[in-house]
């Protein structure tokens, strides 16, 4: 009969103790084992370094006393970027970086074998090596779990995108609203990865926080490849790292499960023998658990009721909101009769219960291909109401005149946009990652299109949001100059009755072309059920 399994969590081997079968012990290990591990020391560490100069200026920029939930997810979120060197390389589905952190590496761990004759073993390193890959991946997947345990990565769909043909819709943003309609399940799919990476932070768990964490984030990856969703590369960043922790384990499962010998497993772990040794371990444990899972939770929390991630935060026009039927449309004081293949005529419009007005013309236009995501701040930069929907919906952030009644619309697809001549073009700037034609054209509507009576009428932005919403971060982004691109501009007056339901809209389009819209507002019974986890607050008076 085969000899009984012996099989406890953890044995550990302190620094100083002997023994006489682990792989990390103090026998020497042999030349190839030890490139390897070389290789691999420099390659998780070069990736588990942020290389863009931004990410440390963006840190030295936090206002730690009125933090927004990006500073942290920030901090949290990179992986390594070389648009200089990449551009030499093949594109290889987006994995060109790492291609390049693997040559820096196999340079660096020849150097190193060169340099270093005397080490028999590296079992040192290699305990330092894990505790970087558990704490790399457990804070980079807790930064991503927060935007699903309190939903606002995947919203649910706009009432302009409710408007919209199914088959106008990108795979990619198919998939993305059949997860933003079912927002309990994009919490559970948040816990996961929250689990997974808070399990990381502690070594008695750390085995199974990494097979979580391969199996969420690798059916995300796939999921990604398979919807060209645009999150292959940072989803499969977690599952490397994943792996990689779990061939920690791997020589002692295959012994027990396998070949079912007697396995104790023992694993070195070093002996804090002084004071301040066991201080600096337990205070630096208690602020990453503290930071990443307290006050991001926290900051994620203000974020999802205020100023939600990929919606747009101010309030719009509250007896305005809803979806309406064109029923007259002029152009330049000719009627344009309904059919369904005018290029011109408007055929429905929709008002969003934040800034957004949205109506679908059978003209076709150029895709943002972007899935909503970056850092956008401003209102007129979050676009996942426009990425990756066609057919003709044309989707316009406004600012909204109410003592005149006028709107002041500009077009939120940045891929229809241009740049002013002279300007050159810094593709860092966008925060949606959707940049605008390079072609310089002029813009046909003047540089003080809104006039200074106006905006006084308007007011700031930033203060369109609840007070608790407000954050530095937000007030800094407002005060710098917007992004110098031309889109397509229209100036509309509205009239309207007491709630709503009839509206007309005269003014210019883009092309400065005097049109006139008259809409009658129509109750739609959609068949979705709108979950009450619903982002955002959106009661406020305009």
């Amino acid at each position: 009969m085969d000899s009984p399994i012996i099989s406890p969590i953890h044995s550990s081997v302190l620094e100083g103790t002997s023994q006489s079968t682990s792989d990390f012990s103090g026998h020497a290990w042999n030349k190839g084992r030890k490139f390897g591990f070389r290789l691999l020391f420099l390659f998780f560490v070069l990736m588990s370094i942020p290389w863009n100069v931004r990410w440390y200026t963006d840190l030295f920029a936090i206002d730690w006393t009125s933090l927004h939930y990006r500073d942290l997810y920030d901090i949290a979120r990179f992986q390594p970027s070389f648009p200089t060197l990449g551009k030499w390389l093949p594109e290889w589905y987006g994995y060109a970086d790492w291609i390049i952190v693997l040559l820096f590496a196999f340079v660096g761990a020849l150097l190193w074998t060169v340099i270093d004759k005397k080490t028999q073993n590296y079992r040192k390193w290699y305990y330092w090596l894990m505790v970087i890959a558990r704490y790399r991946a457990g804070i980079g997947i807790i930064g991503f779990a927060f935007t699903k345990v309190l939903p606002v990565q995947m919203p649910y769909p706009s009432e302009g995108i409710l408007n919209t043909n199914f088959g106008d819709l990108t795979q990619q943003k198919i998939y993305w609203l059949s997860i933003g309609i079912v927002p309990w399940y994009q919490v559970f799919a948040g816990i996961v990865e929250l689990l997974a990476g808070s399990l990381l932070f502690f070594r008695k768990t750390t085995f199974y926080g990494a097979a979580l964490l391969v199996g969420a984030l690798g059916s995300i990856t796939f999921v990604n490849f398979a919807y060209d969703g645009g999150v292959h590369i940072y989803a499969s960043y977690f599952v490397l790292f994943g792996l990689f922790i779990l061939s920690y384990y791997v020589p002692d499962i295959y012994r027990l499960m396998i070949l079912e010998q007697v396995t104790i497993p023992q694993y070195y772990y070093p002996n804090f023998q002084e004071t301040w040794q066991y201080v600096v371990r337990i205070g630096l444990k208690a602020t990453v658990l503290i930071l990443f899972l307290g006050v991001l939770f926290y900051v994620q929390l203000l974020n999802f009721w205020y100023d939600p991630y990929k919606q747009p935060s101010s309030p719009g026009i509250a007896k305005l909101r809803g979806y309406y039927q064109v029923e007259e449309f002029y152009l330049n004081g000719k009627l344009l009769p309904f059919n369904p293949n005018d290029s011109l005529r408007w055929q429905d419009l929709t008002f969003e219960k934040w800034s957004s007005l949205t109506f679908k013309v059978n003209r076709a236009q150029a895709l943002d291909l972007s899935n909503g995501g970056g850092n956008p701040i401003r209102d007129i930069d979050r676009t996942f109401e426009i990425a990756g929907v066609g057919g003709g919906r044309r989707v316009y952030h406004y600012y909204a005149d109410t003592t005149t009644q006028t709107l002041y619309l500009e077009d939120k697809n940045t891929a229809t946009a241009h740049f002013p001549a002279g300007k050159r073009r810094r593709g860092a700037d966008y925060p949606n990652r959707q940049e605008a034609k390079q072609t310089a054209v002029e813009d046909v509507y003047p540089a003080d299109w809104i006039s200074s009576t106006a905006w006084q009428h308007i007011g700031n932005e930033d203060h369109m949001i609840d007070p608790r919403g407000t954050t530095a971060r937000r007030s800094r982004d407002f005060a710098k100059t917007s992004l110098p691109i031309i889109r397509n501009k229209m100036i509309l007056h509205y009239t309207t009755d007491n709630d709503g339901s009839s509206v007309i809209l005269e003014g210019l389009d883009e092309s400065r072309d005097s049109i006139k819209v008259v809409l009658k507002r129509q109750d739609r019974a959609y068949i979705l059920t709108r979950s009450t986890l619903d982002a955002g607050s959106y009661d406020r008076k305009k």
